[in-house]
């Protein structure tokens, strides 16, 4: 990608109206935009983020089982009706359209269990897990902290339909172990707890994986023996850990970025949703749900890997791999000998770097190529800075008087100059690790 050509710029200075780290950085960076209070738009470079993440998601989510699939968002009143939660959901949006009256969904139980009823009747027909990425909609009072608690937002959820509690048990396991997979590979595995919430009207518990950072709204008590955390709001009921019974006493500010439930027959029973078992008996399926939200993970990531000149991504979520910089002096000398084919020469530093653009790109690198003639040196590294690509090569008349180009990785310091010649090599060592 040339960056003369990306649609969304860098700004010097945060909006105002936007107090946390990830909104400041997102915006200033050119990766989103503030539509309202807790509506963003992700422009071309935030998209590339949302799509990283989404990837995962689904290849981990398929792993285990998972079908995609894509629900409606506008839900009409009756589906809503059948598990009272019409008049009880405070956060529901609710319009009008013709004669009925419709809810933009902030969640899709009340959509996937007659949508599985259609399909489920017999016990050969189980256990099965569906999982779609879908915009969300929830009429949220307190929107702020950037992305990390919106109006409107891109959710993964997963249901899961079983036989058996015994069935729904051994596979609300195998999520939990898909979902670190998923944190590890953003990078904030180390930084996330697998944390005791409260069940609500679904199960005495049920569980959260908290990512502790200064941004976070929830409090969370770490034990100190084997790991386990419990959300404050349970804390009173158990004074010590549930897992090991250790003293719960390491308090720390954390992020929800995923949770897990086990609905067990809260959803399937106002729907009616059965099936038949061997013995050709009907009864009720079991189900579970998983949600992770894809844009609070992005803000988190940044809330998490940032420094004072802006954000740092870990490898597998940035936006580019490489971010490619030309420092051309505009007195230059050095000129490329003209082509055969070409009448005129062009300046050396321009040649070349396009030159390793083209070779990065043919060797399916994910390049952001600053191009751009009219930007200093100064703003080029503190856009490239802002933005957080990371590795960045810089070439220049000081670099090709030694044959080399520079590299610097976003999380590093140093800098090291390497032989043009070798630049894939090394690339290859340096992306791998």
């Amino acid at each position: 990608m040339l960056q003369s050509k990306l649609f969304s710029k860098t700004i010097r200075e945060a909006p105002k109206d936007e107090k946390s780290i990830n909104a400041q950085l997102l915006v200033k960076a050119g990766f989103i935009d503030r539509l309202a209070s807790g509506i963003y738009t992700f422009l071309p470079l935030g998209y590339k983020v949302i799509k990283k993440i989404e990837t995962i998601i689904k290849e981990e989510m398929e792993e285990i089982g998972g079908q995609e699939l894509l629900l409606p968002t506008l839900h009409p009143k009756e589906i809503w009706q059948k598990t009272g939660r019409w008049e009880t959901m405070e956060d529901l949006y609710k319009l009008r359209a013709g004669k009925g009256e419709f809810a933009l969904g902030p969640t899709h139980e009340e959509v996937v269990v007659p949508l599985a009823k259609k399909f489920i009747q017999t016990y050969k027909d189980l256990p099965t897990f569906l999982f779609q990425i879908q915009t969300k909609f929830r009429k949220e009072k307190r929107a702020k902290s950037g992305l990390l608690r919106g109006r409107e937002f891109l959710m993964k959820d997963l249901y899961s339909f079983h036989t058996s509690e015994t069935d729904l048990d051994e596979y609300y396991e195998k999520v939990k172990g898909a979902y670190f997979n998923i944190l590890k590979r953003v990078g904030i595995a180390e930084r996330t707890y697998l944390t005791y919430a409260s069940g609500g009207t679904f199960s005495k518990y049920s569980h959260e994986f908290q990512t502790t950072t200064s941004a976070g709204e929830d409090i969370i008590y770490i034990c100190q023996k084997c790991g386990q955390a419990v959300n404050e709001e349970i804390k009173p009921e158990t004074p010590r850990c549930p897992n090991c019974q250790g003293k719960l006493f390491k308090r720390e500010k954390a992020v929800e970025v995923g949770n897990i439930f086990k609905l067990k027959t809260k959803f399937s029973e106002p729907f009616g949703l059965y099936f038949t078992d061997r013995q050709g008996q009907k009864k009720l399926v079991q189900m579970g749900c998983y949600g992770i939200g894809l844009g609070r993970l992005m803000g988190t990531i940044v809330e998490i890997f940032h420094d004072e000149k802006g954000i740092i991504w870990p490898k597998e979520v940035a936006p580019f791999q490489i971010h490619l910089i030309e420092l051309e002096s505009r007195n230059s000398k050095l000129h490329t000998p003209p082509p055969p084919s070409h009448p005129r020469g062009g300046p050396l530093v321009r040649s070349i770097a396009e030159k390793i653009y083209q070779n990065l790109l043919k060797g399916k690198s994910e390049v952001l190529y600053d191009d751009r003639n009219d930007r200093s040196a100064g703003e080029k590294f503190a856009d490239c800075d802002l933005i957080g690509i990371p590795t960045r090569i810089v070439i220049s008349e000081r670099t090709l008087k030694q044959s080399s180009v520079e590299f610097k990785k976003r999380n590093e310091k140093k800098t090291k100059l390497v032989k043009i010649s070798n630049i894939k090599n090394f690339l290859i060592a340096q992306l791998t690790n």
